[in-house]
């Protein structure tokens, strides 16, 4: 079977010829050409209708006969059209199977656009978020979930951290939102997680630390107030006998009371609102307030100095940042050995303020320094209650400080010291009006 370029080339050829042999016996050249040129086109016209008709139609019927170039023309597009029509159908199958495996999953997943619209949502996106796939498939999806901590999400680009908000659908239900970029196109797939059940649980944690705390407030009160009567009896023989452990009992009341004090500050930082009005506060007063607690604390057992530019201030709560920078120069001086010392210092730049509390104590080996944030957690228990620490010291600075949009760096080495450093960011820098 000849090529079908060659056999095409040859039918060209044959025309060719022919014409020259009736332009001869007629003597007429030039019409003989023109006739042939002529026939030569209508033929290939006829095969182009009837390649359009076909496709037209679809190109799903069986493709029309032809010789040559049209013919292997025609097997190639019906062949190619049958390989398109098979990988449509397996792409289809993926879609469903994709659908039907998104629609089964217990979490909302909304897929959307770069511009913001919705193209697809699955079965608990529509429970979830109060969707209709009658209606809100090509809305843009800030029009249908109004919350403002939503659009603020949105609008700021950064998906890195999930949010949470009220369903729009029922405002009893918390969902967890997260926004996964995905594809070349700059799309979404939006996913959105029933997170009642833990928050209630979360909730029920924080109302029993609170409760328990306030519970145990009054009978260490009344407590205190018994032993602090029986320390100024006049009864030298009893007191003689009962002294060591009026001590004890005091200290441990002491260190009971800085405990549930400690557990009611965290309750309180967790359940209150974190977008609290702050008003300007004066570090460099502020400092100056905690540097005399520090020297009273050591009982000149340290070398303390404080250095800090005057005229720092930022908004805050003066209430929390007092606790939290306080909380971080009483560990210095706790877990300092006598004679060490302890620099405070505080500066101010264009990024923003610098805390930083550098004391000469034992250090603190490297794995415990991502848990030293977390409650009761201690690197040498015994030695944290001798000093008096609640083990919630450090919770506290960190709640404070995610309160303010600040963070905490802990820098240590063992035998040469710690560095704690608080940073705050530029916005909450604040200038007073002179």
């Amino acid at each position: 079977m000849l090529n079908p370029w060659a056999s095409e080339i040859w039918r060209l050829i044959t025309l060719v010829v022919l014409a020259l042999l009736v332009g001869l016996l007629t003597g007429k050249m030039l019409l003989a050409a023109l006739f042939a040129t002529v026939a030569y086109l209508i033929w290939h016209l006829v095969h182009l209708v009837r390649l359009e008709k076909w496709l037209r139609k679809g190109g799903t019927a069986t493709p029309p006969i032809g010789n040559g170039v049209w013919g292997e023309l025609y097997y190639h597009i019906y062949r190619m059209r049958q390989r398109n029509r098979k990988s449509k159908r397996r792409l289809a199958d993926v879609i469903g199977r994709f659908r039907e495996s998104t629609s089964a999953l217990p979490d909302a997943a909304v897929v959307l656009r770069a511009s913001g619209e919705i193209e697809w949502f699955n079965d608990a996106a529509a429970r979830y978020l109060g969707l209709s796939i009658s209606g809100d498939i090509g809305q843009r999806v800030i029009n249908l979930l109004r919350h403002p901590s939503f659009a603020n999400y949105l609008s700021k680009g950064d998906f890195s951290d999930s949010l949470e908000m009220p369903s729009p659908a029922d405002e009893m239900m918390i969902l967890e939102i997260n926004i996964v970029p995905y594809g070349g196109q700059n799309q979404n797939l939006l996913i959105a997680r029933d997170v009642t059940r833990i928050k209630n649980l979360e909730k029920m944690r924080k109302d029993f630390v609170a409760n328990v705390s306030h519970e145990l407030r009054t009978p260490l009160t009344v407590l205190t107030g018994t032993l602090e009567s029986l320390a100024d009896a006049d009864d030298s023989e009893t007191l003689a006998t009962w002294r060591r452990s009026i001590t004890h009992m005091q200290q441990h009341n002491q260190r009971m009371l800085s405990i549930v004090d400690d557990l009611l500050m965290i309750s309180r930082l967790e359940t209150e609102d974190n977008q609290r009005d702050h008003y300007p506060v004066s570090l460099s007063a502020m400092l100056a307030t905690i540097y005399d607690e520090a020297i009273a604390l050591s009982d000149n057992k340290h070398g303390i100095t404080l250095d800090v530019e005057p005229g720092i201030w930022l908004m805050g709560d003066e209430k929390e940042l007092h606790s939290a920078l306080s909380n971080l120069v009483a560990n210095a001086v706790r877990y300092s050995p006598a004679g060490g010392t302890i620099v405070i210092k505080c500066l101010q730049d264009d990024e923003g303020i610098l805390f930083s509390v550098k004391d000469s104590g034992i250090g603190i080996a490297p794995h415990h320094i991502q848990r030293l944030t977390e409650r009761f957690y201690r690197v040498d228990a015994g030695r944290s209650r001798a000093s008096g620490g609640t083990g919630l010291g450090l919770a506290i600075v960190k709640h404070v400080l995610d309160r303010h949009g600040a963070h905490l760096e802990i820098s240590s080495e063992i035998e040469k010291g710690s560095v704690f450093s608080c940073h705050f960011p530029a916005r909450l820098i604040y200038t007073p009006v002179k």
